[in-house]
């Protein structure tokens, strides 16, 4: 059962026409598969676009979504405070394609591992590293122990700075964010 400000991935499948579909992650992570028609607006760049994303929902629905619905509902939060109504997602893009709805894809796209896997990925391997080399030289566990820190303060605050970093990198970034042109589809 979804709240009030989110809709389930068959109710959005079922609007989908009526939708402004705006998705907040990465262009890395969009690249490997959207809902038909949305646009990459990453959630670092949404306060550029918050003037677009209003007379967006001015005209019809916004509906907001990310790969498991976490940014997408801070993406909300951040509308909302700024009066933009919106829903989000129920379960992101992730629960979208895990039911068998259509997911599109850029001709040329590379794919990329979602961000959450990357944060797994190095956060494994740097507590992994931390406790090997810990053998030898006890302070490298430091590592482990700042990692693990981390990883707690992510759950507690609900934010990921490790994923911020990770999707700097150049297979996070496919292409640069066309912004402007973006916007300018939003407007029209």
């Amino acid at each position: 059962m979804s709240t009030a400000a989110e809709l389930t991935p068959d109710e959005a499948r079922a609007r989908l026409g009526a939708l402004t579909v705006v998705d907040v992650r990465t262009p890395g992570e969009y690249a490997t598969g959207h809902l038909p028609g949305a646009h990459n607006v990453p959630l670092d760049h949404l306060d550029a676009a918050l003037g677009v994303l209003k007379s967006a929902a001015e005209r019809g629905k916004l509906l907001v979504v990310c790969a498991s619905g976490v940014r997408s509902a801070q993406a909300h939060q951040r509308l909302a405070a700024h009066g933009v109504p919106a829903r989000t997602l129920a379960g992101g893009t992730d629960n979208w394609a895990r039911l068998g709805h259509d997911v599109h894809r850029p001709a040329g796209a590379r794919t990329t591992w979602a961000m959450e896997r990357q944060v797994r990925l190095a956060a494994g391997s740097l507590v992994l590293a931390g406790l090997l080399v810990g053998r030898r030289r006890a302070a490298a566990r430091w590592l482990s122990a700042g990692v693990a820190g981390g990883l707690v303060f992510s759950a507690v605050t609900d934010t990921c700075g490790m994923a911020r970093v990770l999707a700097k990198l150049p297979h996070n970034r496919p292409r640069a964010v066309d912004l402007d042109a973006t916007l300018a589809a939003l407007g029209g």
